[in-house]
């Protein structure tokens, strides 16, 4: 198992987001407090509409806070210019959506190596993306493209790009929820595997009692606020 370290990685404070759609207004957070430390392995719980997703895009710097403090990775992401957010996103962040969001013109292989594309990584990236494939029993498949692929299987391969970059962070959206028991335990091993042996932290936003069990931290959302942050 990881040791928590000193370092912390997210610190949010009285954290806010409004959403406005014409002249109504829906608070997805409510002043949320939470701090992540370096190895953590946890898990974001509540029912659809608390606002785990939107805790997510926060920490991920692919949205701005309404209102409040939001430190990643000792940097201010209210703070930061479009180009620093994506240098973030690019090296430090991993990300799983809901959505998969793979390039549908690309194969299972060459999404998972996109990214390391463009971090600038040279020959090795083909081995790296081949070797996470394997691990998620993908090999077979990394010649299709998304539109060749079952929804469980465009999950998978979503994971593998995500974590193929060795990423500091990985902010994963619901990352079972396609998946069968044999397919989630395979991707929930991978992961505890990176955490333990690469320590790359990990958050995830989830409804599965499978994520739920390999978690090491449930922090519960109901109503865009935190109501509960216990030790699994």
């Amino acid at each position: 198992m990881v040791a928590r370290t000193n370092e912390t990685l997210v610190m949010a404070k009285d954290l806010t987001k409004v959403y406005k759609t014409g002249k109504v207004e829906t608070a997805a957070l409510r002043g949320v407090d939470l701090g992540v430390q370096a190895g953590e392995f946890t898990a974001v719980v509540g029912p659809s509409g608390s606002g785990k997703t939107t805790l997510l895009n926060l920490i991920g710097a692919l949205d701005s806070a309404t209102s409040g403090d939001l430190t990643v990775l000792g940097r201010d992401v209210n703070a930061l210019s479009k180009r620093a957010r994506a240098d973030m996103r690019l090296h430090e962040l991993g990300f799983v959506f809901q959505a998969y969001n793979l390039v549908s013109v690309l194969t299972a292989q060459e999404n998972v190596e996109f990214v390391l594309e463009l971090q600038g990584v040279g020959d090795e990236r083909r081995k790296r993306a081949r070797e996470v494939l394997e691990q998620l029993g993908l090999a077979k498949l990394a010649g299709r493209r998304p539109g060749e692929l079952s929804g469980g299987e465009q999950q998978r391969v979503a994971v593998a790009r995500a974590v193929a970059s060795l990423p500091r962070l990985v902010l994963a959206d619901e990352p079972t929820a396609n998946l069968d028991g044999e397919n989630a335990e395979m991707l929930l091993h991978l992961m505890r595997d990176l955490n333990e042996q690469r320590q790359i932290t990990f958050i995830f936003s989830t409804h599965d009692p499978r994520v739920i069990s390999h978690a090491r931290r449930v922090v519960t959302l109901v109503d865009g606020r935190v109501t509960s942050d216990a030790e699994a």
